[in-house]
């Protein structure tokens, strides 16, 4: 299968880096944590010898302070479980596998791996950390090895564009990805791309998962079966793609580089990952919901009114561009990059004068069946 090797984040920890601007992921993190420490608290419960290895991987994993949050935060709860229970107390060791396709920026993580060094104590348990450079849409690890996966803002991107629409053979014409204007056909091929992406994924991971082995997955959804709607993920690339267009008409962009760059990415509905697990018989679902977080990361209101339109345009433009910027390089060159997200800041801000919009997003915990 071909990788799709522009899904990278911008990398490094300057301005621009996806180090920088991944509030949004991080707040997911931090709503999903009680969800995660039971997920680990059952994994801990399920090691039956007194010393053993639980072994867990971060699929997705991209740079910054929000991988080393994950990793403190299984570790907190591992010696939670240690303090629970003196008298049947377990040394466990855990061991991390951080994944990412082989651009992610590596690098950067093993280096801030050091900060991890104010974790100790003694109850703190043994763990080590090494870095899994390969496409999670592939076999990563041996049969019965892991005991729990986890994934935070990634299975939402696609193993590769639908291979009739980077052939050409059908058109998105002035879109990124589905938009108002995007054929039903269109529509189709993304749904398609997901369903065998996502089916695969569920096969990959129960053949690796140890008997009772755990996952908890985080994505961005959709809240109903519309597409098209004011704060969801679509409404977000339709932007995007108005920006590209209208850097067409200024003659900086060519029309056919436009119509031929879609995105490798696909948001689906609860009802829709509902219904594949189901299907497949390989895990149940111990805990499924979906919640809500506004575009602007640094915005952490409830309430449905913007109080600074041109501010939280920029504050959505610097979070999008660390996640899109590769993609749109790899394709337009980076000569339009600063202009690109100049406009597009400007668009958002009109966009939120109507109504804050806000991602939906999908927790999901599965135990492995038996």
């Amino acid at each position: 299968m071909e990788e799709a090797s522009g899904v990278r984040m911008v990398t490094g920890n300057g301005e621009n880096s996806y180090a920088a601007n991944s509030r949004l992921q991080e707040k997911a993190i931090l709503e999903t944590r009680p969800v995660l420490r039971k997920a680990i608290e059952e994994v801990y419960t399920s090691l039956s010898a007194r010393r053993s290895t639980m072994v867990v991987a971060d699929l997705g994993c991209s740079s910054g302070p929000n991988t080393l949050g994950f990793v403190s935060e299984v570790i907190g709860a591992v010696r939670s479980c240690t303090r629970k229970s003196e008298e049947e107390r377990r040394a466990v060791e855990v061991q991390f596998f951080l994944n990412d396709l082989p651009g992610n920026d590596f690098n950067l993580v093993f280096r801030s791996l050091e900060q991890l060094e104010n974790l100790g104590g003694k109850d703190t348990p043994p763990y080590y950390v090494a870095g899994l450079p390969r496409s999670y849409y592939r076999k990563l690890f041996p049969s019965r090895s892991v005991h729990f996966f986890h994934s935070s803002y990634s299975l939402m991107w696609r193993s590769k564009v639908p291979e009739e629409l980077s052939s050409c053979t059908h058109l998105n014409e002035g879109n990124i990805y589905i938009g108002k204007t995007t054929p039903p056909m269109v529509i189709k091929l993304f749904q398609e791309q997901f369903k065998k992406d996502f089916e695969l994924f569920l096969t990959l991971r129960f053949k690796e998962l140890v008997s009772g082995g755990r996952m908890l997955l985080t994505f961005l959804g959709r809240k109903n079966e519309e597409m098209m709607t004011h704060g969801e993920v679509g409404t977000l690339y339709e932007l995007v793609a108005e920006s590209l267009l209208s850097l067409v008409l200024k003659g900086r962009v060519e029309k056919e580089k436009l119509d031929s760059f879609n995105v490798p990415y696909y948001t689906p509905s609860v009802k829709e990952v509902r219904e594949l697990i189901n299907k497949s018989r390989l895990f149940d679902i111990e805990h499924a919901r979906l919640f809500e977080s506004n575009w602007d990361p640094q915005d952490d209101s409830d309430g449905d009114v913007v109080l600074d339109y041109a501010g939280s345009g920029a504050n959505v433009a610097n979070c999008i561009r660390a996640v899109m910027e590769p993609l749109i390089v790899d394709h337009f060159g980076e000569d339009i990059i600063d202009d690109l997200f100049v406009v597009f800041a400007s668009i958002v801000a009109k966009h939120l004068e109507k109504a804050k919009a806000k991602y939906p997003i999908i927790v999901l915990s599965l135990k492995k069946a038996t």
